[in-house]
């Protein structure tokens, strides 16, 4: 069918009411033209309100398929994770019972007593201090004050590091003396539960 573009110029003058008699060319463009405006309208009317909830669907998805990766992750590590929690949990206990308990504590103090004068040092003060509780052990402090040189200060707190309970060592303050050297600090070490207590705890 050959299309006669002059046909359309007739499209004022068309009688709605004599549609049948169109000619063809005015028809097909009419036709095309409502297609386009029943396409527009269904997309404003019908798919455009239902887009943001599209997107929103779309994200769920991405942020569930996140989840599902993240907890595949942990699953299929998961023997790995509780081999690392029991190591964890050994090691800890370990550490608390190198802690002196209460029955341990006089000696542990002999224990600093003898590194020093072993060391070359005088014990011009040596005293406990409040203790501190914390949530797994109780914190006690030592005020010390020794005499001697710095060779044997060194030596000292070498030997200190390498009892086998823990002691750590804080503020230290030397000061010339006329006799000397004098050093000035604070040892802390630490309680913790009885050995049984321990065990029970681990059962």
């Amino acid at each position: 069918m050959k299309f006669d573009v002059s046909k359309l110029k007739e499209l004022n003058e068309l009688d709605f009411e004599q549609i049948a008699i169109w000619p063809n060319e005015v028809r097909i463009v009419v036709a095309a033209f409502v297609a386009i405006l029943v396409g527009a309208l269904s997309y404003y009317m019908l798919i455009s309100p239902k887009l943001p909830i599209k997107d929103a669907a779309e994200l769920k998805e991405q942020e569930l398929k996140l989840q599902f990766e993240a907890k595949y992750r942990i699953a299929a590590n998961l023997d790995a994770y509780e081999a690392q929690l029991k190591q964890i949990r050994e090691d800890f206990s370990s550490m608390l019972k190198s802690l002196p308990t209460s029955n341990e504590t006089p000696g542990l103090l002999d224990d600093i007593t003898y590194v020093g004068t072993a060391s070359g040092l005088t014990f011009e003060l040596l005293n406990w201090q409040q203790e501190v509780p914390k949530e797994f052990y109780t914190e006690l402090p030592i005020e010390m004050e020794v005499s001697g040189g710095y060779h044997n200060f060194g030596e000292f707190v070498a030997k200190v590091a390498d009892l086998p309970r823990i002691v750590t060592l804080h503020d230290f303050e030397i000061k010339r003396q006329p006799n000397g050297l004098s050093l000035k600090l604070q040892a802390k070490t630490y309680r913790s539960e009885s050995a049984s207590e321990l065990e029970g705890d681990e059962k």
